[in-house]
């Protein structure tokens, strides 16, 4: 047995030493001659013979040893294997120090030294900042050659540009490139100005919404600064005609849009002046397409800054036509806008439909943001970027939101959820709208709690449709129904249009109503109608050549309430909303016919003679306000 281990143990090491052989072959010179690496491996080869001699006494005597104390025998083994080991663990370390020192080095350093956060070992990184340099040079060099014709190739390849790098980097370098080139003390032609925030709407819509919105944020606090500092260039001009166009091409909302020309509005200078004719001219008919009563608002405030500050400005004309501007637009009349030609926008708008269709998906892209947010959003986060990280974790705590949190997800008590039911709210999204008007404490908690909902185009309509349902199944009016629904009106006009259409649907179907219900959609339509949140418009769906009782009845009804109860002023205000108006001429004869032949005719058998005579003086006012034509210029 002794013998046997013996001749396997020698046959190991000569494997063992061969390899050995083998390693320091590899670390010889190169540059020696084939004789001398033989002659070499034969002294090596002697070597070897008298090294296994060594190797086969040593093993002699530990065998010997072994007989005596075999423990001892087994813990010299270890040990050889070990030495043999760490032998080749340092011959290993030798070839990789010869081969790459400088990396080694580099390991050792940052092993000894501190631990350097990514984003610090980036700001020193002399390749991170040649690699920008070349991504500006890429993007700069696309931006130069951008018209309309390549407008798709450009944005193509910028598309390629963002899947290759980060997004942060591409939209830093993007917003960079832009402003320098469109933000200049002279004046930006429209056109090229057009293209180029047409280029960013294209990214906006087929890469994500973090483009138009950081590119958006960078251009209003430019704008601010630009504004508050009063330099005498054109670059004001230009970063709000960028505003514009971006809210032109459905990169922004409306909202913002107002809030800038209610800040030009209040403070009202000469360049305040300049700025509101450059916006209306450039964006106006889209404003009153989008939200008709705020720009009524605006254009009121307007007038009453020019009469109480008109006497300060030296150039009465410029105040004037500003006022006329705005006429014009209130009433639709393009003409008297000196220089308006919507057609190079709506040119480039079919060229962005073209570009986006299969990318937006039929999804609202519009940024809903505020020209307090944008200016905020180091402090409150940027709420309107989905992913946005902000440190304003002490809020998650608060106890108030936690139960609003747990209201908008449906956790409602059981009673409610059973009421639900009773009601016929046959879908999730009809039952939660329906628990939270009936928790709510007041109509703003309503109001952002079922904002809070989350709901998207078809979904949010049933707010409107729920809202109405249960307005009519209340036993007496309840006027909360009423205020919630004129919050909803204010907030978007998509709101006014889904009452219109679900007003119209139950036009049809009043015969069907019962007595509450019927008198509870009376008091709902004056009082949307008093607060101009509705106008009078929504009766054209009546065919007054073809009215039956029902309709006769509510006609009766809500005109003679809205006669009575509404001032003198008002009244004129809301049916002078119909004046003027071509496609509402039907419309305003059948209220002049009806109001003569079935108001005034019974007024006196109906009520006492002091309410006809109210009704008769309030007919005379409205009647004369439907028949006035467009309200003059006063200064």
């Amino acid at each position: 047995m002794f013998e046997s281990d013996e001749e396997m143990e020698v046959t190991d090491a000569q494997e063992k030493l061969e390899k050995l052989e083998d390693s320091e072959s590899e670390l010889s010179d190169d540059g020696e001659e084939q004789d001398d690496s033989a002659s070499d491996g034969g002294d090596n080869l002697d070597s070897d013979k008298d090294e296994m001699e060594v190797i086969t006494e040593e093993e002699e005597e530990e065998d010997e040893e072994a007989e005596d104390d075999s423990d001892g025998g087994s813990e010299c083994k270890i040990e050889e294997q070990e030495e043999e080991e760490q032998e080749i663990t340092n011959m290993e370390e030798t070839r990789e120090v010869d081969g790459q020192d400088d990396s080694a080095s580099q390991k050792s350093t940052n092993a000894a030294g501190k631990y350097v956060p990514p984003h610090l070992r980036e700001a020193v990184d002399g390749k991170r900042k040649a690699e920008l340099e070349r991504l500006k040079r890429n993007v700069k060099g696309l931006v130069n050659r951008l018209s309309e014709p390549n407008l798709a190739s450009i944005s193509s390849q910028l598309e390629e540009l963002y899947m290759s790098h980060s997004r942060k980097d591409m939209n830093d370098t993007l917003t960079e490139v832009l402003l320098a080139a469109c933000v200049t003390p002279a004046l930006m032609p429209d056109r090229l100005l057009m293209e180029h925030v047409l280029l960013v709407s294209i990214l906006h819509h087929t890469v994500g919404l973090e483009v138009g919105a950081q590119f958006l944020e960078t251009v209003v606090r430019r704008f601010e600064e630009v504004y508050k500092s009063s330099s005498e260039g054109k670059e004001c001009d230009n970063l709000v005609a960028i505003v514009a166009h971006l809210y032109n091409f459905h990169v922004v909302h409306a909202l913002l849009i107002f809030d800038i020309l209610k800040k030009l509005t209040a403070s009202f200078t000469e360049r305040d002046i300049e700025l509101i004719l450059f916006v209306l001219k450039n964006v106006g008919f889209a404003l009153r397409k989008d939200d008709a009563m705020s720009l009524k608002e605006l254009i009121s405030e307007a007038q009453r800054k020019a009469n109480s500050l008109g006497e300060k400005f030296q150039d009465q004309s410029r105040v004037r036509f500003m006022l006329e501007t705005m006429l014009a637009l209130k009433n639709n009349d393009m003409r008297k806008i000196p220089g308006y030609d919507p057609e190079p926008v709506e040119r480039l708008r079919k060229l962005q439909r073209t570009l986006v269709h299969n990318s937006s998906g039929g999804s609202d892209t519009k940024l809903r943001v505020t020209l307090e947010n944008l200016l905020a959003a180091e402090q409150v986060g940027r709420w309107w970027i989905v992913g946005s990280s902000w440190s304003g974790a002490p809020m998650i705590g608060d106890p108030g939101n936690k139960q609003q949190q747990s209201t908008s997800r449906g956790q409602f008590s059981a009673k409610v959820l059973d009421l639900a039911r009773k009601q016929r709210m046959n879908t999730d999204i009809r039952r939660n709208i329906f628990c939270v008007l009936m928790t709510s404490e007041d109509y703003l908690d309503a109001f952002e709690k079922l904002l809070r909902l989350g709901l998207k185009d078809q979904q949010e309509r049933e707010i409107v449709h729920v809202l109405m349902d249960c307005c009519l199944q209340e036993k007496t009016f309840n006027a909360f129904y009423a205020v919630l629904g004129e919050k909803f009106c204010s907030y978007d006009r998509r709101f006014q249009m889904t009452f219109q259409f679900s007003l119209w649907d139950k036009f049809k179907d009043l015969s069907s109503l019962s007595g509450s219900s019927f008198s509870n959609l009376v008091q709902l339509v004056v009082r949307l109608v008093q607060k101009k949140s509705l106008s009078l418009s929504i009766l054209k769906a009546i065919e007054f050549g073809e009215l039956d009782k029902p309709k006769v009845r509510f006609l009766r009804q809500v005109l003679s309430k809205l006669l009575t109860d509404t001032d003198p002023e008002e009244l004129a205000n809301i049916f002078g909303r119909i004046s003027g108006i071509p496609k509402l001429g039907m419309l305003r004869e059948g209220l002049k016919l009806f109001i003569s032949h079935f108001l005034l005719k019974n007024a006196q058998s109906q009520g006492t003679a002091e309410q006809a005579r109210l009704l008769s003086e309030r007919a005379e006012v409205a009647t004369k306000a439907m028949e006035a034509k467009d309200a003059k210029l006063k200064l």
